[in-house]
């Protein structure tokens, strides 16, 4: 078994946390698997998976060693796709922002699996900073502006935001109608994961971005709960449009300083120049981008 082999059968086993399971699925000896890792470590120095019992799984080395392994065998396999004309194939790992992949790509999933068979997608949520490299992530679906990165860039689309607060808020603190009607007011605070600060109200008045920082009897990290916050009466907060309509709709919630909007938020994917031409990532993004304009 070469060193290529070694590593596929070090990942599967990683994700299976079995030798038996692994074994069985290749159609080899357990005792073929067993040496073959251990020959691992012995070239590495290092012990890669705790064995139990019950359960195999990987050590602080192991993880790392894991995902180099994967970043290996993903170069690999789209160098003989590219040349061979192959479908693409293969696991595809992406980060997404979770309310955002729900409405606009969940809805076309089934499409996109029903195309490409052979890919299979592994789907990671939040909006924390990820390595894409070092975490074996092939790219990161994001709202707002990217900051300088090493990493490739492709925008999607911008979403529309409203400024909107709940009728008994504005019941108890009056409705707003300009910028300087704010003093008085509060928010609910949104501490971004991935900026680690607490975001403040953004406008555009007059073609300037102006920003605003009221006070926030309650801060949050999880977008459903700001909403709800927000239904509630703790404050005024500002989403996407898109996922405000049925709030609006309904009363729940009223938008506030229309004539002064917040700034539209790009949605961008981001993904590693070493994945420019993997065909898995290509198609990911070109379906993705669809999605965007279709919805």
């Amino acid at each position: 078994m070469d060193r290529l082999d070694a590593m596929n059968v070090f990942t599967r086993i990683v994700e299976a946390r079995s030798f038996t399971q692994v074994a069985s699925d290749l159609g080899l000896p357990r005792s073929t698997l067993t040496d073959a890792i251990k020959r691992l470590e012995d070239r590495l120095g290092v012990s890669l998976l705790h064995r139990t019992t019950r359960v195999v799984r990987p050590t602080l080395d192991g993880e790392d060693f894991y995902r180099r392994c994967l970043s290996i065998l993903s170069e690999m396999e789209d160098a003989e796709s590219a040349f061979s004309g192959a479908k693409p194939k293969g696991k595809l790992r992406v980060h997404v922002h979770g309310i955002l992949a729900r409405h606009f790509l969940l809805p076309t999933l089934p499409d996109f699996l029903a195309r490409f068979p052979d890919i299979e997608i592994q789907i990671g949520e939040g909006d924390r900073l990820v390595e894409l490299v070092r975490e074996g992530v092939d790219c990161v679906l994001r709202v707002g502006a990217p900051a300088d990165s090493d990493l490739i860039i492709r925008k999607l689309t911008s979403l529309e935001e409203v400024t909107c607060a709940s009728p008994a808020y504005l019941d108890r603190f009056g409705t707003p109608q300009t910028l300087t009607a704010l003093d008085g007011h509060q928010m609910v605070g949104f501490r971004s994961t991935a900026a680690g600060t607490v975001l403040p109200l953004e406008f555009i008045q007059r073609g300037e971005r102006k920003t605003v920082t009221l006070p926030t009897p309650v801060t949050v990290t999880s977008a459903d709960t700001l909403v709800e916050c927000a239904r509630l009466g703790l404050g005024l907060i500002q989403k996407p449009r898109y996922s405000s309509a049925d709030d609006l709709a309904s009363g729940r919630l009223i938008e506030v300083l229309s004539n002064t909007p917040p700034p539209s938020s790009p949605v961008s994917i981001l993904y590693p120049r070493a994945r420019h031409q993997s065909p898995r990532v290509r198609a990911f993004i070109d379906w993705a981008e669809r999605a965007f304009t279709a919805a």
